[in-house]
């Protein structure tokens, strides 16, 4: 018998086409921000993106709000450290396990364009320069510090 594993799909499950309700009762809604169906692009659900999607609209912001200065939207990147906690899990993983996790970023993106697979290498270097290096060998790219430098 087939081993079976649960898989998180999200809230396009109903999009799916194996998932797609065979019934004329039953519908789903195919309007909103993250609709699979008819979507000339369905890679791109999300902004910035390197295919052309979406983009946010500025003449849609809410100008700021007189309180007691101005105000803007808080900015969740002020005295936020994304690199910490990725590199401290990397520097625990054994060697073994670190080469385990090179040979999964490789095998996750086989036939992604290399200038996204470069972006993700710059944002593994950042949580530690090892990690980056490591992706990069197995990926392939000639990956220099230089390049976090550019992005």
């Amino acid at each position: 018998m087939p081993m079976r594993t649960a898989t998180r799909v999200g809230v396009n499950a109903d999009q799916l086409p194996v998932n797609k309700p065979r019934c004329p009762v039953h519908t789903y809604n195919a309007d909103g921000a993250m609709r699979l169906a008819g979507n000339p692009n369905p890679d791109a659900y999300y902004e910035p993106n390197s295919f052309n999607g979406p983009v946010q609209d500025e003449r849609f912001r809410e100008p700021p709000l007189k309180i007691s200065g101005d105000a803007d939207r808080y900015n969740h990147r002020d005295r936020n450290d994304d690199y910490r906690q990725p590199g401290d899990l990397f520097r625990l993983m054994t060697a073994d396990r670190k080469e385990l996790l090179f040979q999964n970023y490789k095998a996750a993106m086989a036939g992604v364009p290399v200038e996204i697979v470069k972006r993700q290498i710059v944002h593994c270097y950042r949580a530690d320069p090892e990690y980056g290096a490591g992706v990069a060998k197995a990926m392939g790219i000639n990956f220099t510090p230089q390049m976090v430098a550019a992005e």
